[in-house]
């Protein structure tokens, strides 16, 4: 049975993270991953959970709230006509194979390795985001053919080792293929159900020690962290939405970048010297 205050603690923890989550997400419309992962690793490791697959528990949770909250945000985009189905269509295959690659590469590496990983390309994500530019181009138009067949499958399995859906690594790819940012955030909506569906499937059948997990955890999700997270983020996207309408959120863009390369790079400093 689990401890109640312990499960009082992860409640107030969790939902002051969906809260965060949920706000950051309407008001820069960054992937909720790119913040949750991070922000699990730090509130089990304060709770007294650690252990070699720490990190795959917070990945498996992470990709447990997307499936839900992509999903919604997909039908949303959908009833406004701005999701880009034939980029769906052509990529969903090779995301789906990449996304099972990397729930094994994922359930074999230690939590320190995937540690890195986030580190280093949370590092590039937030780069971008702090000195990207929108007039950036690769191509007319997104990729086919034999390029697509490559970036299909790395696109699926660098978003699960990171826990992140289809916002953090799928805008900016299709911004720089000529996609209508608009068009691109509702398609990248459509990715992250992709992505995250069969890797959450996958995920609830790695084991993960019992002395060292937290309270209903099945398989590597976390059933606290997903419910808490979920009914957070659905009540305070809104007002990001909202404060988006009412200032200029390139600055906070700017400045969200700035925070997300530091905890990239606390993830690294974690990683090497622990």
């Amino acid at each position: 049975m689990p401890d109640t205050m312990l499960l009082i603690q992860m409640l107030v923890m969790l939902a002051v993270i969906g809260a965060i989550a949920g706000v950051l997400a309407g008001l820069l419309g960054v992937g909720g991953g790119i913040v949750l992962v991070p922000a699990f690793f730090y509130a089990f490791q304060t709770l007294g959970y650690g252990g070699d697959q720490l990190m795959q528990l917070c990945l498996a949770t992470s990709l447990a709230t997307i499936m839900v909250t992509s999903q919604r945000s997909l039908l949303s985009h959908h009833k406004k006509g701005a999701v880009e189905w034939e980029i769906l269509r052509g990529w969903a295959p090779g995301i789906v194979l990449g996304a099972v690659a990397g729930v094994l590469a994922a359930s074999a590496l230690r939590s320190t390795t995937l540690q890195g990983l986030f580190g280093v390309l949370g590092l590039v994500i937030g780069l971008y985001l702090g000195f990207g530019r929108s007039e950036w181009r690769l191509g007319d138009a997104m990729p086919k053919g034999a390029r697509r067949f490559a970036l299909s499958p790395l696109f699926g399995f660098l978003s699960v080792l990171m826990g992140i859906g289809g916002g953090s690594f799928g805008v900016p790819l299709m911004s720089l293929y000529n996609t209508p940012i608009h068009r691109a955030v509702a398609t990248a909506a459509g990715l992250g159900v992709i992505i995250a569906v069969p890797s959450v499937i996958g995920f609830l059948f790695l084991p993960i020690d019992p002395a060292v997990r937290p309270p209903l955890t099945y398989g590597a999700v976390n059933l606290v962290a997903f419910g808490v997270v979920i009914a957070m983020t659905l009540m305070t996207a809104p007002l990001g939405v909202k404060l988006a309408h009412a200032m200029d959120p390139k600055p906070l863009k700017r400045i969200f970048a700035v925070f997300l390369i530091a905890v990239a790079l606390n993830m690294l400093r974690k990683a090497l010297w622990g």
